[in-house]
């Protein structure tokens, strides 16, 4: 797993900070604070290539639809083929609020 390459005090602590959020205004804000914004604009591009390749989109109408280059999507596909499964488990607890 590529998470104990990653794992440290700081980090568990952010990550707690994180969870300690209660909107999507107060993560607005938050990371407007934490994050430049290229940074969170990537991170929103990555996770909208995962759900549309979960969805089974093909790279053109990827490219096409998020502006992500092939070897972004790539890079997503091999996180969502060999990673830790969150992506899915997110998209699937997101599907379950919907209801």
């Amino acid at each position: 797993m590529q998470i104990e390459k990653i794992r440290g005090e700081g980090l568990d602590a952010f990550f707690q900070g994180v969870l300690k959020l209660e909107t999507l205004e107060e993560c607005y804000a938050f990371f407007d604070d934490v994050c430049t914004v290229n940074e969170i604009q990537s991170m929103a591009q990555r996770f909208q290539v995962a759900k549309m390749l979960s969805e089974g989109k093909t790279y053109n109408v990827i490219e096409a639809e998020t502006g992500a280059s092939t070897a972004t999507i790539s890079r997503v596909k091999r996180s969502l083929n060999y990673g830790n499964d969150m992506y899915g488990k997110v998209f699937e607890r997101m599907k379950e609020d919907e209801k």
